[in-house]
């Protein structure tokens, strides 16, 4: 075999490896958003409350960011490729076993243990790809279409789930992730590589152990807030008030250990912090349009699920044109540009949405399909350029930690942020607080920007 030969063959199999685990974090999210149109049909099965569905919607979320440190500790402690197996192997059992659940709290269930898997999955699969492109530039160019996957998947979802749902059940839903964990499974021995683990690194229980219910706890707070006053729920202050102690309590015991989960300084990079708040951000926007939009049009205005579903096509268009133009556009102007652009585009599809979207005597072609169109598009964008200023510069001992703190912010946003605006405003406050909190970001990053030089350093060439 040639010299090109060999190149062929390893640039064939790199590209093997990033449809792979791309897919699978694609799927991760997919099951993220795949209830959300199917929503009202569950909650008539099970004589669900709107607040049930919101608990329901994001209780896959909640075991995933709550576990998200702990699995990026795991990939780097183990190697990417057997936290990535078994977590493969949790959530397809999960997924297995949601489609016959008999109620709501064996769904709830298997939502939280497809989330316990996700968190395994989403940092293993980055450990595994950095290992397979060590070069920073590919890596980086990887980032940037990493970073689109996420609203691909998500998008995909809602519109996947109400055609499933229409033509067969809610239930089979979960047969996508079924069989894309399966397929993982499969070909993971064959096509991944063998990431060696790091024994030097301490799992620092303590630190996982504060984090996890931390986060657990103060996110399940936010989730079951209702518009009734913090002090006359117990249910919600227990939660909030435990998880964010707890949370205190981690950062305090993260400044004293000698290997912490979550290094302090890592948070304190002023880009990196805003580009997890970009990300966070923009998944909220997104998931938030997305379960406002699939039940306006189904409970104000009678659409059936797969006319709801084919309302969210054009968002699609817009969302893997744009994905397709960010790596160039980084590539020629820079990460931070980027992501700052995508925000502003972003912030004016919610602001439409909430002005005209909402109304149900408006026509779908001027009242919905401008931000259908605006927000994916900026979307994408700022998810790509999020996605390189959040991991550059990390060390590949580290990638665990940074997958599992960009996954972090992903699921934060559907999961907290989304339950918190729905449960104490109305669906336009919500859409308008989003836009206006993109616009900030947006802002601050401009501000942030360092000299050209700088910029340029994070650039995909």
């Amino acid at each position: 075999m040639t010299a090109t030969d060999t190149a062929l063959a390893a640039t064939t199999r790199r590209r093997g490896v990033f449809v792979l685990l791309g897919s699978v974090q694609a799927t991760l999210i997919f099951t993220l958003a795949a209830i959300a149109v199917p929503l009202p049909l569950i909650g008539r099965e099970f004589a669900l409350g709107r607040a049930d569905l919101i608990l329901l919607n994001a209780a896959y979320g909640l075991t995933f960011a709550g576990l998200l440190l702990f699995g990026g500790r795991l990939a780097d402690r183990y190697g990417g490729r057997r936290a990535l197996t078994a977590g493969l192997v949790l959530f397809a059992a999960a997924s297995a076993a949601a489609p016959s659940a008999p109620g709501i709290g064996a769904l709830l269930a298997a939502r939280f243990a497809q989330g316990a898997g996700a968190a395994l999955i989403a940092p293993a699969a980055m450990a595994v790809l950095r290992a397979v492109l060590p070069a920073p530039t590919a890596y980086g160019r990887a980032m940037a279409t990493w970073g689109g996957l996420s609203v691909l998947g998500a998008t995909t979802g809602n519109l996947l789930s109400g055609v499933i749902a229409e033509l067969l059940s809610w239930r089979w839903t979960f047969a996508v992730p079924l069989a894309v964990a399966g397929a993982a499974l499969a070909l993971t021995p064959r096509l991944l590589p063998d990431t060696a683990p790091n024994r030097g690194r301490a799992l620092d229980l303590p630190g996982a152990l504060l984090a996890t219910a931390g986060i657990t706890l103060a996110s399940y707070g936010l989730v079951v807030v209702t518009g009734a006053p913090l002090r006359s729920s117990a249910g919600v202050l227990v939660p909030l008030l435990g998880g964010t102690a707890l949370l205190g309590a981690f950062w305090y015991a993260e400044r004293r250990a000698r290997d912490p989960l979550l290094p302090p300084c890592f948070l304190l990079d002023r880009r990196r912090g805003l580009a997890l708040m970009a990300i966070a951000l923009s998944a909220c926007g997104t998931a938030m349009t997305f379960v406002i939009l699939s039940l306006h049009l189904q409970q104000t205005r009678d659409w059936p699920p797969m006319r709801t579903s084919a309302a969210f096509v054009p968002f699609a268009v817009a969302l893997i044109a744009s994905g397709r133009a960010a790596g160039p556009l980084i590539g020629r102007y820079g990460a931070g540009t980027v992501m700052a652009a995508g925000l502003g585009t972003g912030a004016a599809g919610l602001a439409l949405l909430a002005l005209t979207g909402l109304d149900a005597d408006t026509a779908y072609a001027y009242g919905l399909l401008p931000g259908l169109v605006l927000l994916p598009a900026g979307a994408a964008a700022s998810f790509a350029g999020a996605a390189v200023l959040a991991t550059y510069g990390v060390p590949p001992a580290r990638t665990g930690l940074a997958a599992g703190v960009l996954n972090t912010a992903m699921e934060f946003g559907p999961t907290v942020l989304l339950a918190v605006l729905l449960t104490l405003g109305s669906d336009a406050w919500s859409l308008a607080v989003t836009a206006a909190a993109l616009a900030a970001v947006a802002l601050l990053n401009h501000r942030a920007e360092r000299p050209v030089r700088a910029e340029r350093s994070v650039r995909v060439k």
